[in-house]
């Protein structure tokens, strides 16, 4: 009697686990996301990992210096500001009102943009017209001026800053992501799609939208980069959320008045606000590289 021995075939890995060894392979990915995630953790235990409540005063410890310098408390790591505040609790906690804005403002602005983007660049005629035309007379206005007017118009808090933001932004995803769908729409498979009977809306949703979604999730990331710094120009200009709650651009403000005294209160802030920018555009930069398959080749 003869054994018939069938080999099956090697299991094929799914697409799911490609696109994500793709984006482990990156390094821009890697490190910048595991930044921003380092940030996340901090933000949400902030209470459990700050070593200070960040607005307690202390007069009598104000401006020391960080540890590495003569003079130093060992109770505070990066030093003192002027009142006697600890500035690596402020630092923690001021990184709660950069994440929500930028998390926040971002998300909504992609929203807003991809659907206006989508609209013109897949339906064209009076519908283009009308949503180019916006988009080019607001963005004739210069953005950080705009902000701080509407800023002023809302009033201050945080949900005035994630609106000045989305309202001024919106307009870089609906040119880039209108121009995408014009492109997608001279696709082949967009024609197939037609051929077979798909309605208009099906294929915009179904087939055009995940083939810019790439795109978008690249240009997300870059706009909470943006969204932080627009969040610290105005708690520097003191339009953002109260005095009392710390935030990075708050303490830039406050270290720039004493920055002879104590530098450190100034460069902290200033520091963390490059590297999270950093990261966010270094995930943004890698996303695309990654999830674009003409850049993968």
């Amino acid at each position: 009697m003869v054994e018939v021995i069938v080999a099956s075939a090697p299991k094929q890995p799914s697409r799911h686990s490609k696109g994500l060894r793709a984006l482990l392979c990156e390094p821009k990915v890697v490190l910048g996301g595991g930044f921003i995630l380092f940030l996340i953790v901090l933000a949400i235990l902030a209470p459990f990992i700050a070593p200070k409540d960040p607005l307690e005063q202390d007069l009598l410890s104000g401006t020391l210096p960080p540890f590495w310098e003569n003079g130093a408390d060992p109770n505070f790591l990066l030093g003192t500001d002027d009142l006697g505040r600890d500035v690596l609790s402020r630092l923690i906690f001021g990184s709660r009102i950069a994440l929500i804005v930028a998390f926040v403002a971002a998300s909504l602005a992609a929203v807003i943009g991809t659907l206006l983007g989508l609209v013109a660049g897949w339906y064209g005629g009076w519908a283009d017209r009308i949503i180019s035309r916006l988009v080019d007379i607001w963005m004739a206005f210069p953005p950080v001026l705009l902000s701080i007017l509407l800023v002023a118009v809302f009033g201050s808090g945080v949900h005035s800053v994630i609106a000045a933001i989305v309202i001024i932004d919106w307009t870089r995803f609906c040119r880039v992501i209108r121009s995408e769908t014009q492109a997608q729409a001279q696709m082949d498979y967009v024609t197939a799609a037609r051929t077979i009977g798909f309605s208009r809306i099906r294929i915009l949703f179904s087939e055009i939208l995940p083939n810019v979604a790439p795109v978008l999730i690249a240009l997300v990331s870059l706009e909470m980069g943006i969204a932080v710094i627009v969040e610290a120009i105005l708690s520097f200009v003191g339009l953002s959320v109260s005095s009392d709650t710390p935030t990075w651009g708050g303490m830039i403000a406050e270290g720039r008045q004493i920055i002879y005294d104590g530098w450190w209160v100034l460069a902290a802030p200033l520091a963390a606000l490059f590297a999270t920018v950093l990261a966010f555009n270094q995930l943004g930069d890698g996303l695309r590289r990654a999830l674009d398959p003409v850049m993968r080749r």
